[in-house]
């Protein structure tokens, strides 16, 4: 099994699956810290955590041009279907097989809309299952919550969670959230995006070494990683 992640910038992420290409958040043309264009992108699926302008992003272009279904909430779906989007619609608790991975839809405590301020539904984020069992939990936008025990009972293997505060969790709360979560390895986004979410990541890996179990992987924007 083969599993490999790039950052993009902000919560944008590629991941590789043996191959096969999946976005996350794909906010990257008006993304200051975007290191690749929408069109340099081929994804065989993309997952969608909210409706806010910096993670919607380039979605409906990505996902017209290659034909990749988008994960996402039912609003959403809704709103995707009618600029003729391929969708895969759900909702918290609610899982399916994707063929290249297994997602299953969890809570986040944020808000959600459009860019033109029309509701988007309840935020997300998603547990990955991989062909190999290997576990991944993409938290989107979200302060701590403490289901993320109930998450963290899954077995994960890899957990990518925001650490800008101001409009998430910041990084005094991600660590509560990796205690509950209890993952292998955590992965920082959603900061150093503009100055109001700015991070001193290496800060917080270091805490991250010291009062908790789990291994921090802090990437550059374009940096990749692999999971062995």
């Amino acid at each position: 099994m083969s599993f490999s992640f790039t950052w993009l910038g902000h919560s944008a992420f590629e991941a590789k699956v043996d191959g096969h290409s999946i976005l996350f958040d794909p906010y990257l043309s008006e993304n200051p810290k975007a290191t690749v264009q929408p069109d340099q992108l081929n994804p065989e699926l993309i997952f969608l955590s909210h409706a806010h302008g910096d993670h919607l992003g380039d979605t409906v272009d990505i996902a017209t041009r290659t034909g990749a279904p988008v994960v996402c909430n039912f609003e959403i779906g809704n709103w995707l279907a009618k600029r003729n989007v391929k969708v895969h619609q759900g909702n918290p608790g609610g899982g399916w097989d994707h063929g290249i991975v297994h997602a299953k839809f969890t809570i986040a405590h944020h808000s959600s809309s459009f860019p033109d301020g029309t509701y988007g539904g309840e935020p997300n984020g998603f547990i990955i299952t991989l062909p190999s069992g290997t576990r991944i939990y993409f938290a989107g936008d979200t302060s701590v919550f403490m289901d993320m025990q109930l998450i963290g009972e899954e077995g994960i293997d890899v957990a990518f969670l925001p650490i800008g505060d101001n409009y998430t969790m910041g990084p005094a709360e991600s660590l509560k959230a990796i205690r509950l979560l209890k993952p292998r390895f955590v992965v920082p986004m959603h900061y150093n995006t503009w100055d109001l979410i700015a991070q001193d990541a290496s800060a917080w890996a270091e805490r991250v070494k010291s009062e908790t179990s789990a291994q921090p992987i802090v990437l550059q924007p374009g940096e990749t990683h692999t999971i062995e």
